[in-house]
C-alpha cells in the first residue's frame, strides 16, 4: 500500500472558490488541515464559503480577485506572501462559459470575457504564484472535458479550455525539473451554476457532484510527491446526458 501524504499545514490558493467545484475543493482541503486562501471575482460571493470554512480548524483568508486583472492577481499573491511566505498548492479553478451561439453570432465581448477568465486568468495566477512555490508543490488547472471534446455553439469556451490544456502541458514540462507537479483536472458534466449560462434545464441529477470532483483531487494530492499522474479525468461527458 502507498503511504498517504499528509496535507496538514500546507498552504493552498483556490480561485473561483465561492461555489461549485471551488467551494467543494476548499471544504475538502480544509478537512485535510490545509491553510487556505480562497478567492472569487466578487468578494461578497465568498460569504457562504467563509461561513462554512469558519467551522473548520484551518487558517483561511477570503479575498476578492478578478483573475482577468493583473493588479488583482498580484494583490492576491502579495497577501499569500505576507501571511504565509510560501505556497504549496495552487488550484486555478475560476472559469466562466457563455450562452450557446454559432461562431458567426458570438459577440466579441463574450469571447473576450471567456478567454480572459479561463485562459489568461490561469496564466496570470500561475505566473504570480511560481515565486512562492518550491519542490513538492502542486498546481491543479481545472480544464473540463471541453479541453478535449468540442461542443457546438461553445467556440469561446472550447478555445479557452483547449488553450489552457496547451498551457498546462508546457507548464508541466517546465516545472518538472523544479519538482513541482502540474495536474490537469478534466471533469465531465458537473452539477454547478455554470450550466445556467448555456443550458439551464440540463439534467443535473445525472451529473457529477462537486464533492466527488474534490475528493478525486484530494486523493491525487495526497499521493507521494513522485507520483506520475498528470491528469485527473472523471465522467460523464455532456454528450451522454
Amino acid at each position: 500500500m502507498t503511504e498517504r501524504q499528509s496535507l496538514k499545514g500546507h498552504v493552498a490558493v483556490i480561485t473561483g472558490a465561492s461555489h461549485g467545484i471551488g467551494l467543494a475543493l476548499a471544504e475538502a482541503l480544509a478537512r485535510e488541515g490545509c491553510d487556505l486562501v480562497v478567492a472569487a471575482r466578487k468578494a461578497a460571493s465568498l460569504t457562504d464559503a467563509v461561513r462554512q470554512l469558519s467551522l473548520s480548524k484551518c487558517q483561511f483568508n477570503a479575498i476578492g480577485c478578478d483573475v482577468r486583472s493583473a493588479a488583482d492577481v498580484q494583490n492576491l499573491f502579495d497577501t499569500v506572501r505576507k501571511r504565509h511566505s510560501r505556497l504549496d498548492i495552487l488550484i486555478n479553478n475560476a472559469g466562466v462559459a457563455h450562452a450557446l451561439a454559432p461562431v458567426e453570432e458570438l459577440q466579441l465581448d463574450a469571447w473576450k470575457e471567456v478567454i480572459d477568465t479561463n485562459l489568461t486568468g490561469t496564466f496570470l495566477c500561475t505566473q504570480a504564484a511560481l515565486p512562492l512555490m518550491h519542490a513538492g508543490g502542486t498546481i491543479v488547472n481545472n480544464l473540463s472535458v471541453a479541453a478535449l471534446q468540442p461542443f457546438e455553439g461553445m467556440a469561446a469556451y472550447n478555445a479557452s479550455k483547449h488553450g489552457a490544456m496547451g498551457f498546462t502541458n508546457v507548464l508541466r514540462q517546465e516545472l518538472r525539473k523544479k519538482g513541482i507537479r502540474v495536474l490537469a483536472l478534466i471533469p465531465g458534466a458537473t452539477d454547478t451554476a455554470i450550466w445556467d449560462q448555456f443550458w439551464p434545464d440540463a439534467p443535473r441529477e445525472r451529473m457529477l457532484s462537486p464533492a466527488t470532483v474534490a475528493e478525486a483531487v484530494v486523493h491525487v494530492l495526497t499521493l507521494p510527491a513522485n507520483a506520475t499522474i498528470e491528469e485527473i479525468r472523471l465522467g460523464p461527458t455532456a454528450g451522454v446526458l
